[in-house]
């Protein structure tokens, strides 16, 4: 509770002092009859009417004390905050090639890690609508740009290579990011942004990455771009069946190689930025800062609305006058 007019509180001072004031003057002002012999009456019991007889003049106080309380204007707030919640739009557009199963990001391989720190930075969204695109040889979208993010979590969780998925093999990086485009072409979020993760170089696809980067330099998209894994001679698991039908994981050398000049052209052309990640960890930090980068903007109004409750005082004060005036007609009533 507020009080509007706490300035009405000093009138509790001359109030004070009235009654004070009554007290001493009726040291002086109250009748008496004199007797000489006081013996006779002092084991006379008391009434109860000489007890209440200062009840009348007692509520009379207490009733203008509830008139200072409603002048001081008692108000109850209520307040009401509006959000204005301005969300971002992001597609994750990631490669799905057989290489990403190169195990050089421990304690996964590199799709395993992308998969894990995807799922984490989803996690702290809250006001966003996430899309995913998987890419190999070719692309599909596998969640539009949502806000069911236990939806966009369990479909995570689902991607696997691009044999698994029976999708052409191969690293169609123009492709890829055509598709993400596609998803981000028509939103109407006013900052839209498209994360795009690859460990390889473009070998495959009918759209070439410079036509890609135009389409989204021209809708006005802002990449940040990707490169997973280290660079150079390593193993690829393939998996076969021996035998007896067992299911067996073999290693074949492969040589891994990022284009880290076209993924800074993506970035750099549509105002967003390069990474590189050649361990899990650091692909953590690099969507950590994305995160930190892209914030949802939250505009908070305020809005506080008074209830006067000044009504019920004035109806105590009223309450306590009536019974003061009927005692002191009635019951409580002094002989001059």
């Amino acid at each position: 509770m507020e009080w509007k007019n706490p300035q009405a509180f000093l009138l509790f001072i001359p109030l004070v002092l009235a009654v004070l004031w009554y007290f001493y003057r009726r040291r002086y002002k109250t009748a008496s009859l004199q007797f000489s012999y006081l013996e006779i009456i002092r084991p006379l019991p008391k009434g109860w009417r000489t007890h209440a007889l200062f009840l009348p003049l007692a509520l009379k106080f207490l009733a203008l004390a509830f008139v200072i309380l409603a002048l001081a204007r008692p108000q109850i707030p209520n307040t009401k905050i509006r959000k204005n919640i301005e969300g971002i739009d992001i597609v994750i557009c990631l490669d799905i090639s057989d290489s990403m199963l190169i195990e050089d990001m421990r304690p996964h391989n590199r799709l395993e890690s992308a998969k894990e720190t995807i799922r984490k930075f989803v996690e702290r969204r809250s006001s966003d609508r996430i899309g995913v695109v998987v890419f190999a040889g070719e692309a599909f979208t596998l969640v539009p740009p949502t806000l069911d993010y236990q939806l966009l979590l369990s479909r995570i969780s689902e991607i696997d290579t691009a044999q698994n998925a029976r999708i052409k093999d191969g690293t169609a990086i123009g492709v890829g990011l055509a598709n993400a485009v596609g998803r981000l072409k028509d939103s109407g979020a006013k900052s839209r942004i498209l994360i795009f993760l690859t460990d390889g170089e473009n070998n495959s696809g009918t759209i070439d990455p410079e036509t890609a980067i135009e389409m989204a330099k021209g809708y006005a998209l802002k990449i940040y771009s990707i490169g997973i894994g280290k660079d150079g001679p390593t193993r690829l698991p393939i998996y076969q069946k021996d035998f007896m039908g067992n299911r067996v994981k073999n290693y074949v050398p492969f040589e891994s190689s990022v284009n880290e000049t076209l993924l800074s052209k993506m970035a750099h052309e549509t105002g967003g930025k390069f990474f590189r990640a050649s361990r899990e960890d650091s692909l953590s930090l690099v969507f950590k800062e994305i995160d930190s980068l892209e914030k949802t903007k939250i505009d908070v109004n305020r809005y506080v609305k008074y209830t006067e409750s000044y009504q019920k005082y004035l109806f105590w004060s009223l309450v306590c006058y009536i019974i003061s005036w009927l005692l002191g007609s009635t019951f409580l009533k002094r002989s001059p």
